[in-house]
């Protein structure tokens, strides 16, 4: 939902060494995760990479990108870099058939791309608008299209669709708030159409987390922070450990559904709030 940057933490050696001896939770699964360069993505990259994937990190920011994978490389890990804009169903055939062409085959695609504009309703444009919903729906559709007939040759697969607390509860942000519940419909028609193929698709809903895309000093990342039952926000390592579940084979009996990682945000945060005041004023 909100966003702040931190450096990297770097993989411990007991993570490393899993994935490189194939008995991590993802050994011999290949995974695609787009907006892979920074933030949840990179942290979902090192993740899965460190539990035995074969990951394809795809951005468009290609200098970030290629600078993960090349580390990844060079700590054994399986991993390589595609430019890609998920905008452009083009790319996503050429990036789907790279993977096809060297690995074979692909189990997971992780559909984390995506972009906010914080005007108002009557404040945003219409290319604002639709650039936000191509890039956080259309591009999540584009995703699915390209990947599931490789997903199906594969054998199964898990899609995991990021969307936000934005997209289940009132958010003063339209169209930011708009791709994001359209998210949840697009996620239950996908997982309804793929289940037959042994394809499982899931939404996951971060509330306020650290990453890129938000200011921690601002006043809107410190009210997020302040109605979070757990008292903070999260690290996108969090975010990550909550795909890798989704990802893995111990999530097989699980598809279809809307999985909140906010910390009690969407859940909680109103009558929290209420709660804490009555205690404070005791």
């Amino acid at each position: 939902m909100e966003t702040l940057a931190l450096e990297p933490r770097a993989a411990g050696v007991s993570e490393a060494s899993r994935g490189r001896s194939g008995q991590g939770r993802l050994a011999g699964k290949v995974a695609l995760i787009t907006g892979g360069a920074r933030g949840q993505g990179e942290a979902e990259a090192r993740l899965f990479a460190q539990h035995g994937a074969h990951v394809y990190i795809c951005d468009v920011l290609e200098e970030e990108g290629e600078k993960l994978a090349a580390e990844l490389r060079g700590s054994g890990l399986q991993a390589d870099f595609r430019f890609l804009d998920v905008t452009d169903a083009e790319q996503w055939s050429r990036t789907v058939a790279h993977i096809d062409a060297g690995a074979g085959r692909l189990d997971v695609l992780i559909n984390n791309a995506g972009i906010n504009v914080r005007h108002q309703l009557t404040d945003t444009t219409s290319e604002e608008w639709d650039r936000i919903v191509a890039v956080n729906t259309k591009g999540q559709m584009l995703g699915m299209q390209a990947c599931a007939p490789l997903m199906k040759r594969s054998g199964n697969g898990s899609i995991i669709n990021i969307g936000s607390t934005a997209g289940i509860m009132g958010h003063p942000v339209a169209a930011y708030s708009a791709s994001k519940w359209a998210v949840r419909g697009l996620t239950k028609a996908a997982a309804m159409e793929l289940a037959s193929s042994g394809i499982r698709v899931n939404a996951m809903h971060p509330g306020v987390v650290e990453t890129p895309m938000v200011d921690a000093g601002s006043r809107v990342f410190a009210e997020l922070r302040s109605l979070t039952p757990l008292g903070r926000a999260a690290q996108p390592s969090e975010m990550a450990s909550a795909a890798l579940f989704l990802a893995s084979d111990e999530a097989s009996f699980i598809t279809g559904i809307d999985l909140a990682v906010d910390g009690g945000f969407s859940e909680l945060a109103a009558y929290g709030e209420v709660w804490k005041r009555l205690n404070t004023a005791l």
